[in-house]
This record gives structure tokens, C-alpha cells and sequence, in this order.
């Protein structure tokens, strides 16, 4: 994915417009979020109402309302989830894996912030110590009140949460071993 714009005209917003980063301010004016998947290649996203947003020291965090795709989670402009459809990559990033340990009991997950495959991590019975790091306590902490459908993941006490840099916290301890290791990370971006 290479970037987003968001154009005006008009929408009624949940929340007042002057507390709005500018570019969704403008994809609110517009109802449109237009995202460039690649050069020639643009989608856009109607916009219902914008649910939420917060600015990360890494990051920029949105929930929105969009047609058809119900709440959807923006990082940086880009789609990463909507409520619809997310259970399909979430499903299929988890599952074949954990399928084909025998008794998995403890996994390690990548990024991950947003909850969801934490979530699918914890379907499994087998699993007693899922540990998620994620870099950008914002999205999590933002994920964590904003998607509910993840609430009883965050709630799991089977979950052990750390913020820190998903690869040196592997690096750092050579000597724990995890039955399934699981990277759930954004799409390196040239530029950033």
C-alpha cells in the first residue's frame, strides 16, 4: 500500500469536527476515504461517521464507520480491519498454525495490537500463556477501549501484554521457547 487521500464536501460527525485530524475532517466533508493500494490503483471507502481517533508517537489510529464494511481500524489512512471481513485473515493467520502443534500451550505474537488474533490465540484450549508484544502502546491501549469484539481477549488473564519491540524482546531471551510464534505486523511502507 503506498498511502491514502481523503477529499470534501459534507457529513454529520459524532464527534465535533474542530477535534479531528484534518484529513479526516476532509474524508468526513467528502463521506469518501480513498486509499492507493499502488500507482493507478486507488479504492475508496464510504464514510458513515468517524468513532475515534488518536495520534500515537508512532502513528496515526482511527475507528470509522464505513459502508458496507461496518467499524474498521485506519492506521496511518490505510485499512488494516473492518468488522465485516476480519475474521478472515485474523482466522487464517492463526489457526493453521496452532493446528498443526499437537498441544500448543504457550505462543508468542508479533505486533498484534489491535487484539484480534490475540483472540484466536485464546480459542484454543490448550493455550495457557499468550504473550503479545506490541511496540505502540497507544494502539493497543485504543484498540483495546474502541474494538469491543476483542474485549475478552484483553480481559484473558492467559494473556501476558507487553509494550516493547516484538523482535528484541525474541532476541533478548534466547532460552524461552514458544510452541507457536505468530507475527502479526503492518506492511513495511518505503519511507516508513
Amino acid at each position: 500500500r503506498t498511502g491514502s487521500a481523503l477529499h470534501t464536501r459534507s457529513a454529520a460527525l459524532e464527534r465535533p469536527a474542530s477535534v479531528l485530524p484534518l484529513r479526516l475532517r476532509q474524508a468526513a466533508m467528502s463521506k469518501w476515504v480513498e486509499e492507493e493500494l499502488e500507482p493507478g490503483l486507488r479504492v475508496s471507502y464510504g464514510l458513515k461517521a468517524v468513532l475515534n481517533s488518536t495520534q500515537s508517537k508512532f502513528q496515526t489510529v482511527d475507528v470509522v464507520d464505513l459502508a458496507p464494511f461496518g467499524r474498521a481500524l485506519l492506521i496511518d489512512g490505510l485499512m488494516q480491519s473492518s468488522q465485516v471481513d476480519e475474521f478472515v485473515y485474523h482466522e487464517s493467520l492463526v489457526h493453521p498454525a496452532m493446528l498443526m502443534h499437537t498441544r500448543p500451550t504457550t505462543v508468542y505474537i508479533g505486533g498484534g495490537g489491535e487484539g484480534s488474533t490475540a483472540r484466536e490465540v485464546l480459542r484454543h484450549a490448550s493455550v495457557e500463556r499468550c504473550v503479545m508484544v506490541d511496540i505502540d502502546p497507544d494502539v493497543v491501549r485504543f484498540c483495546r477501549d474502541h474494538l469491543t469484539e476483542n474485549a475478552a481477549a484483553f480481559a484473558d488473564p492467559r494473556l501476558d501484554l507487553r509494550i516493547d519491540d516484538a523482535r528484541a524482546v525474541l532476541e533478548k531471551s534466547p532460552d524461552v521457547k514458544y510452541d507457536v510464534i505468530i507475527m502479526d505486523l503492518d506492511d513495511p511502507l518505503e519511507g516508513g
